[in-house]
């Protein structure tokens, strides 16, 4: 089964328009004290994309430091226990700090180098885009403030205490639901305050334009691995590929440089949470609607008088109110499809994957993992599926414990 994308080939190398639209998503909605920032950054991006000189040292750092390429792995044992497709995993997770975030930061990293800004923030739900930001300022010696909610701090103590090791600074945010929207909120303050000797490397592909873009950019090293192994291992393209999908920066990375081939369908996987009920779940296409949040117009879960419902994921990294306009935008095209697993599943699935493969997964990588285990069994042994997995499990380890009940 296949997706027919209604994109034309060169449809995906246009977007976004100059004002930052994937579509009627997107653009650029912030204070006018962070226009000239966001134009600076636009310009200085704009003419790094085009300069050999950055894109040689981005692919050095990514190489020495952060660990690319990463592995395409087929996955044997989860293969047999499905009896369908053959699973390959892509191994972001083996990256440094843990997870697909370190491609974006390090990038950024390089940016703020060029506009001459010594400090910088970010914003992290399960830790791992705050690692990595506190590991690049750490290697380029830049000042590093990370904001994160308290209820994220306390499931992901063990990431808090990587990034003071760093020498980042970590400053909880105690307003609201304490997750990672309110992370957001506070950063977005710190970067109006300071402006002009900061840059705020946003973790998701999120918020106004061009970090939606930007971010989109730095991840498609992802899928242009992806296609590259296949092709070596298979002799041909997938049938199938699952990412999980908060903000989506890894998934959009994954699946931006098939967009254009529609014989492998794509899939996106939300967060279920504890079921599709008002406050219980993040799944932005299970009962969001068009709205405006930090930064963009994209789904966003609200209720009638648009105030930002409650979320919930058993993993940080997908508690969030909104999705990236990119996602929504080729949803609507029907090229991504989009499902949902629930805490639950999860946790079964964390437990089955490590057991089997040996390999201890994110608890944002085992929403893809819940999806496509379903949907390998669905199809033939013939067919192949690939599923992201952007990050690894050591900092979820003792949320799980929990969970199950065991003391460590």
């Amino acid at each position: 089964m296949s997706a027919v994308s209604s994109s034309s080939p060169s449809d995906r190398f246009s977007l976004p328009d100059a004002g930052g639209h994937f579509g009627r998503y997107g653009g650029v909605f912030v204070p006018e004290t962070l226009m000239t920032a966001l134009q600076e950054l636009g310009d200085v991006y704009a003419a790094a994309r085009q300069d050999p000189e950055f894109q040689r040292e981005l692919r050095h750092h990514l190489k020495e430091f952060a660990g690319r390429p990463t592995e395409l792995y087929f996955a044997e044992r989860l293969t047999e226990y499905a009896g369908g497709a053959k699973i390959y995993l892509k191994r972001e997770d083996l990256l440094h700090t843990g997870a697909h975030k370190i491609n974006n930061a390090l990038a950024q990293a390089l940016l703020a180098r060029r506009m001459g800004k010594k400090r910088i923030i970010a914003e992290t739900g399960a830790g791992q885009h705050g690692v990595a930001t506190a590991a690049v300022c750490a290697k380029f010696g830049l000042e590093c403030v990370v904001y994160m909610g308290a209820v994220d701090m306390e499931r992901q103590a063990l990431n808090v205490f990587r990034m003071r090791l760093m020498g980042a600074e970590v400053r909880g945010v105690e307003a609201g639901q304490k997750t990672l929207k309110e992370a957001i909120n506070e950063a977005m303050r710190d970067w109006v305050t300071n402006v002009r000797s900061t840059h705020y490397i946003l973790g998701s592909a999120l918020g106004a334009h061009p970090y939606p873009m930007m971010v989109r950019d730095f991840h498609r090293v992802i899928g242009q691995e992806v296609r590259e192994q296949i092709l070596a291992r298979e002799q041909r393209l997938p049938d199938e590929m699952v990412a999980c999908v908060g903000g989506g920066s890894n998934a959009i990375g994954f699946f931006f440089e098939f967009l254009d081939e529609p014989s492998v369908r794509l899939v996106g996987v939300e967060a279920g949470g504890r079921g599709i009920k008002r406050g219980e779940h993040a799944a932005r296409f299970e009962g969001g609607k068009l709205g405006v949040l930090q930064g963009s117009k994209t789904y966003i879960l609200q209720n009638p008088d648009g105030q930002i419902e409650l979320t919930h994921s058993v993993s940080a990294g997908l508690d969030y109110a909104a999705i990236g306009p990119e996602h929504a935008y080729y949803r609507d095209r029907n090229r991504v499809q989009y499902a949902y697993a629930c805490d639950d599943e999860v946790i079964e699935t964390f437990q089955l994957c490590s057991r089997l493969e040996g390999i201890i997964p994110a608890l944002e990588s085992t929403h893809a993992l819940v999806h496509g285990l379903k949907r390998a069994k669905e199809m033939r042994k013939d067919q192949i599926i690939v599923i992201n997995l952007s990050g690894r499990g050591d900092k979820d380890v003792n949320q799980v414990a929990k969970i199950l009940g065991v003391t460590l």
